[in-house]
């Protein structure tokens, strides 16, 4: 079983910026699209940011021109920059990999999440 850690979340005031960190799957790593996805509280989960293995990225118009995606095959680990942090980016952060991406389930393999704040 694949497993997934983040890291790097925590609390932020507006307009800050915070980087979140995903590492795992070991040499398979950059055969997997990868993808942050969040969930607030009382909120379905949404596809924040998607990376594919030749490294093209699309994100969701909520993050757009203030978040940025990356990956690092070598290290096994993808990043979210995020920048211009908003008090409604506020919520649960998780990595998504795999092999493919299915529509209402994302990729196979989820990390434990982290937590994002924003607050003045």
């Amino acid at each position: 079983q694949v497993q997934f850690v983040e890291s790097g979340g925590g609390a932020v005031q507006p307009g800050g910026s915070l980087r979140v960190s995903c590492t795992g799957a070991g040499s398979s790593f950059r055969l997997y699209g990868m993808a942050w996805h969040r969930q607030a509280p009382g909120k379905e989960r949404e596809l924040v940011a998607d990376i594919a293995r030749n490294g093209s990225t699309t994100y969701a118009d909520s993050v757009k021109g203030r978040f940025t995606i990356s990956r690092d095959n070598a290290k096994s680990t993808v990043y979210l920059q995020m920048n211009s942090l908003k008090p409604e980016d506020t919520a649960v952060y998780y990595c998504n990999g795999g092999p493919r991406y299915w529509k209402d389930d994302g990729y196979a393999y989820w990390g434990q999440g982290t937590q994002v704040t924003v607050s003045s």
